[in-house]
Formats: structure tokens, sequence, C-alpha cells
């Protein structure tokens, strides 16, 4: 089965499998998990967006959870939107539902440092 996703505006088709292994070879990743009838999350990811290019280092991953039931069902998610953070291919942050730009950004450049540091 195929499933869709949007990373940094471009549309990739990817299997669960497929999605798994990219996260296994990207450092950085936050994945923005999402349906296209949350109207928190089209005003909340163009924001979070732009924190992650200003940030740097971070690949920006967008799900759609209605297309890829898969992934959500794997990785628990019930409610959107819902942002999980992946460092080196490991699940190491959520936030879902009520949360603030501040606290994301706070993780954000925490797990930055914390692999920067481990090079």
């Amino acid at each position: 089965m195929w499933s869709a996703a949007i990373h940094l505006h471009k549309l990739i088709v990817i299997q669960f499998a497929e999605f798994q292994n990219q996260l296994q070879h990207t450092e950085l990743a936050l994945v923005y998990c999402s349906t296209p009838t949350c109207n928190v999350c089209k005003v909340l990811r163009p924001k979070v967006e732009l924190m992650v290019s200003e940030i740097g280092d971070w690949e920006f991953i967008y799900i759609d959870t209605t297309q890829n039931p898969e992934i959500a069902g794997q990785y628990l998610i019930f409610s959107v939107p819902t942002l999980l953070l992946f460092a080196q291919g490991k699940e190491v942050q959520r936030f879902n539902r009520h949360f603030g730009l501040d606290d994301l950004k706070l993780e954000l450049e925490r797990y930055q440092k914390l692999t920067r540091s481990a090079k």
C-alpha cells in the first residue's frame, strides 16, 4: 500500500518501511502530523516550518494522517496536530494538541546542540 507525505512542499510517495528508513538516515527530523480538515494545523504548520528553517539542521516531514493511517497507527497518533521529534532515528520528544511554540523551539535547539556535541 502506498502512502503520501509532503516533504518541504514536495510530494513524495513512500511506504511505511520507506518512512522508517528515511528516519534512520536523517540525523534530526521533525514529523508534522496533521489532517486536511484541521484548521489549527493549517495555521500552525507555516510557523513550525519557518522555525525549523531558521534553526537549521532539522528535516521537516509532513504527514497527512488520513492518507497515512499505517504511520499514524504505528506511532500512536490519535489527535492532531502532533509533532514528533526524531534524533538519530529514535523518537525523542512528542508535542500534541496544545503546546507552545517557545517550548518547541527550546527542544529543537536542545537536541540540535546534543547531536552537534556528539560528533
